[in-house]
């Protein structure tokens, strides 16, 4: 802050100005959140010292006891918040952030006790109360005065503590204690329980200072020189120098703080010097589930780069073919006008997305060796994940792919790439040393207290400079960095009990402004343009420019070096977190608005839904956040990033149900999870899909809409299949049919006829499942085919010959079922669609198994799997893994059978898939027997045979009864008549229902067991 007189640079500590002499002028602090420590100190039985007192000597009495809290708060750097008659409280670590606040405070407690023993009245006694914790800090005005006011639970806890204590005690929470535990000597005296709290709390009494110096944290402008890591290095230098020979890629691998950035961003400007160009981006926390958010980064970056070069080659995207360029031009949401793009299903598109991505990378790679860094890959989107595991996988001399990533978000495709994976860990010693010597200076009457720093902080660089930052900042060390000296002696470190201390402490050091460009740089994210910044902030532009070099010295918002322009990043992600966590609610929502409508503003930022939504919620716009929810959910659906989309469509529900009640909202809500639910679907949340419908169909009797009432009860009979009984499913679904027949929808009455189709071959009614789609495929093969919300013609289609060809191969009707495998594979290969194309993998492995070729089937299921799971297609992924574990089964691969199979009844409970359950238990029986445990086998028959049964899965319930009877030895009587009993009633089942192969089956065992000897009944 500056002096309004002389413009001399003032710390926000200082009452005068250095200079002129002027006394500081100070706004008021603005609201916000604080992690402080409060004191409530009172005068012990106070009713009882002035009861008899006029008002004028009850005044004189209590007075000097108050007099001497106030000063006590004061001389330790409290602020008296509040006067309470007989008492005061106080507050430490606000306005100004210091990150001593605890011990600071305790011993404020214990000079407060101090101060009114000395008074010399035996009768004024006090006890006071400490609490650490998070408040919202505000100013509050009243007619006479201002008084600086704190709110929250931390409040009465510490209230609590006072009541408790005893006459000239000092009671404190264990949070205190934490925080000054070194500083102040104490008592534990157990669990206590206090009034309004309903377990007991630990609590903790103040017996006595320790030795140590409190002092006030300050802060100051810092760089740590970057420690030559020798190892890494030289690994790094190794792989760029195999470069010429084909394409190195290298992960650097390690927690947050621990370095990766520094030396990612040192070896790769240390390439740039040599020559090589730099493509660099990060991936961003805030977008996280935006598909290709940090695909477009880094396409960004290397246009960039490529316009920058010598050669003036141009634009690298004029070399592609103009599909290729329409890739790309998607991913920058850049305008189209290939009309070829607009034709492609979604995942041609992300085909070309990343065909084009590694065109243009290995296309500059030729030109000039090329480093291209990505940051940040634990907070990749799953879109972009893809096409970077390509880039990192290329085979282009001159490239070197330079990744980081916390090891809890390492890709899994690292491994497929073949990576050099380099672990950063700490510092070792010799390094820390050589670090701390750069920053206190090579004297050896420092060299204890490095060694006590490297042992305190574990040789974490980060953690390093921050106590480094905070002893200069006390005033422990003094000096300039690089010749710091020790001033007083340290039995504790006294560094602050999280970083978030330290950096709040920073934080305050800054102006009102620079403060405020903080706030929106933090809600903007990690990395912000200068540019952006300029049209968010109220302010001139040279006083933009001030604060933006302030801020820069200070090591909060640096410039970076970015070929992208001019570009601000955050010195560390908890930086941002600590000044975005600062913010009250209010201010949060106000930055987020204004960052909306900014990004509305922009034609550029128009087709980026994803962050629209993202700061549309944060700003409690919504009726925003419901439409720019929506458009992300539907931009995840065109690129099949189900997940991404259903989380899209949740928050986009959630928002609209959030805005004003009225019947177009009601609509607006039944349609929406109408079109939401293919999301639901396919990233297989079962319940949530039949929350859906349960909620549509509620809300569309509340508005007496009948269309929207057969929509949602469609939508919920399609899950119940799934999540519920046939008995049940068939009941609902034959309903929905009616109703559909009647309110005329075609695409309605498909999707219900396809439900009804499934709920027949699920309950064992084959016959009636076949007829039943075969309606609604007549109709989808027609010239006027119709689909409802949500979903297309060719999708329903080729789901109703999924399920005709599933229906044929359980009656042994196999040459139909082939014709109908052939169209959906047609369609699948038509639309290229990862949904479609594992689909027909599942009904294609299905038909192979009932032909009787198991090696053609698992062929089929592998490809089919191994896609369901690369996509997050989970619906597919259980009943793919069990039909490939019964392919393995009839193989005889025994343990990879079990082994699948398990996996497959373990995703099929995760899902809430029941009749997929049902069959993997089954064959998991069949395998189990196989491998020798048959009781085992016998007892999972047994109970799935009973829950099918009891369900209604007629189907299942023959296929358990010929499993027991395969798995039953034939080694008495009993059990032979067991074995009978079993396949008679899975004939008896199997021939009602059309089931031929497998009456075939039971029929011939029959015959088999009764060949061996008499009748047993």
């Amino acid at each position: 802050m500056h002096c309004v007189a002389c413009q001399a640079t003032i710390d926000p500590s200082d009452s005068w100005c250095a200079k002129c002499g002027l006394a500081v002028r100070r706004s008021d602090p603005d609201s916000e959140r604080r992690f402080v420590t409060i004191l409530r100190a009172d005068v012990v039985d106070s009713t009882g010292l002035v009861a008899e007192l006029e008002p004028e000597e009850a005044i004189s009495r209590l007075e000097p006891a108050l007099a001497a809290m106030r000063a006590a708060v004061r001389q330790f750097g409290g602020i008296v918040s509040k006067e309470l008659g007989d008492g005061i409280a106080a507050v430490f670590g606000a306005p100004i952030a210091d990150d001593n606040h605890a011990p600071l405070a305790c011993h404020a407690a214990l000079e407060l006790v101090r101060r009114v023993g000395s008074l010399g009245d035996p009768g004024l006694q006090v006890r006071v109360g400490l609490h650490s914790g998070h408040v919202v800090a505000y100013m509050v005005a009243s007619e006479f005065s201002k008084v600086y006011e704190i709110g929250g639970a931390a409040q009465h806890l510490a209230a609590r503590l006072e009541s408790a204590a005893e006459a000239n005690q000092i009671y404190v929470s264990e949070a205190c204690q934490k925080l000054a535990d070194g500083h102040v000597r104490f008592e534990f005296l157990g669990g206590r329980t206090l009034r309004g709290f309903n377990q007991p709390l630990p609590v903790y009494r103040i017996v006595g200072a320790s030795d140590l110096s409190s002092w006030r944290v300050r802060r100051a402008r810092s760089v740590s020189r970057f420690v030559d890591r020798v190892t890494e290095r030289a690994l790094l230098g190794r792989a760029a120098g195999g470069v010429g020979a084909s394409r190195q890629t290298v992960l650097l691998l390690g927690d947050a703080g621990i370095g990766k950035s520094r030396l990612a961003h040192e070896f790769a400007q240390e390439r740039k010097a040599d020559g090589w160009r730099l493509v660099d981006a990060e991936c961003s926390p805030n977008l996280q589930g935006a598909p290709f958010s940090t695909l477009k980064r880094l396409l960004l970056s290397l246009l960039e780069a490529a316009g920058k070069d010598p050669d003036g080659s141009g634009d690298p995207r004029s070399d592609l073919p103009p599909i290729h360029q329409s890739a790309l031009d998607a991913v920058l949401d850049l305008p189209i006008s290939e009309p070829e793009w607009n034709q492609l299903e979604p995942h041609a598109r992300g085909r070309a997305i990343t065909d084009a991505s590694c065109a243009v990378v290995e296309g500059l790679a030729r030109r000039q060796r090329a480093v291209v860094l990505l940051e940040d890959l634990h907070w990749i989107d799953r879109a972009s994940d893809t096409v970077v595991a390509a880039i990192a996988s290329l085979q282009a001399p001159g490239l070197l792919v330079l990744l980081t990533s916390r090891p809890n978000g390492m890709p899994v495709w690292i491994a497929r790439c073949h990576a050099e994976i380099v672990a950063m860990r700490p510092l070792d010693d010799d390094s820390g040393l050589a670090m701390l010597a750069d920053m206190l200076g090579p004297s050896i009457a420092n060299d204890d207290l490095k060694n006590r720093i490297i042992s305190h902080t574990a040789n974490v660089p980060l953690f390093i400079e921050e106590v480094c930052r905070g002893l200069r900042d006390s005033g422990t060390l003094r000096g300039q960095w690089g010749d710091l000296a020790l001033v007083r002696p340290i039995d504790e470190l006294g560094i602050p009990s999280s970083i978030q201390g330290v950096i709040a402490a920073r934080l305050d050091r800054v102006s009102r402004q620079e403060r405020s460009i903080l706030q929106i740089a933090a809600a903007l994210g990690p990395r912000s343009s200068v540019a952006m910044l300029r049209r968010l902030v109220e302010f001139p532009e040279g006083s933009v420019q001030d604060c933006l070099a302030a801020l820069d010295r200070a090591e909060l918002l640096v410039r970076i070096d970015s070929e992208l322009g001019d570009e601000l990043e955050f010195r560390h992600e908890m930086v941002r977190q600590v000044t975005y966590d600062s913010m009250v609610e209010k201010v949060r929502e106000e930055i987020h608005a204004r960052i909306l409508g900014t990004l509305e503003s922009d034609e550029t930022c128009a087709d980026e839904p994803d962050t629209l939504c993202y700061h549309a919620v944060r700003a409690k716009d919504w009726h925003k956040a419901f439409v720019h929810g929506r458009s992300a959910g539907r931009k995840c659906l065109s690129r099949s990033a189900f997940a991404d989309a259903a989380n899209y469509f949740e928050s986009a529900m959630g928002s609209l149900d959030k805005t004003p009640p009225r019947g177009a909202r009601e609509a607006d809500a039944i349609d929406l999870r109408m079109e939401a639910r293919s999301a639901f679907i396919a990233s297989g949340q079962v319940a949530e899909w039949l929350d859906l419908g349960k909620e549509a169909e509620r809300r569309a009797d509340a508005i007496d809409d009948i269309g929207r009432k057969v929509a949602a009860m469609t939508v919920r009979a399609g899950a119940q299949n799934f999540y519920g009984a046939p008995v049940e499913a068939v009941v609902v679904n034959e309903e929905v049919v009616r109703l559909a027949q009647g309110w005329g929808n075609l695409g309605w009455l498909n999707l219900a006829r396809y439900g009804l189709g499934q709920a027949y071959f699920l309950a064992g009614r084959y016959h009636e499942a076949e007829r039943t789609v075969a309606l609604a495929h007549a109709q989808l093969a027609g010239p006027d085919a119709s689909a409802p919300i949500g979903t297309t013609p060719r999708y329903l289609l080729l789901l109703c010959c999924m399920m005709k060809s599933f229906t044929h191969t359980v009656m042994g009707e196999f040459d139909a079922a082939e014709q109908l495998q052939r169209e959906a594979a047609a369609i699948a290969a038509e639309t290229n669609r990862p949904y479609d194309l594992a689909g027909a993998a599942y009904s294609g492995g299905w038909l192979m198994l009932g032909r009787g070729d198991p090696a053609a089937a698992a062929a089929i299921l592998e490809d089919g799997f191994v896609l369901a799971q690369k996509h997050g297609i989970r619906l597919f992924v259980p009943v793919l893994a069990c039909h490939l574990g019964m392919a393995y089964l009839e193989q005889g691969l025994f343990d990879r059978a079990r082994s699948m199979l398990t996996e497959a009844r373990e995703e099929a409970k995760a899902v809430g898939y029941t009749s997929a359950v049902l069959r993997s238990s089954i064959y998991l029986a069949l395998a189990t027997c196989r491998l020798g445990d048959v009781r085992a086998a016998q007892n999972m028959l047994r109970e799935a045979r009973n829950t099918a049964r009891q369900q209604g899965f007629s189907g299942l319930e023959a296929e358990a009864l010929f499993g027991e009877a395969i798995v039953t030895p034939a080694s008495s009587a009993e059990s032979r008549a067991a074995i009978l009993a079993s396949l008679r009633a899975a004939i008896a089942i199997a021939s009602e229902s059309g089931a031929r192969p497998l009456q075939r089956k039971a029929e011939a065992m029959l015959s088999e067991v009764l060949g061996q000897g008499s009748e047993l009944i």
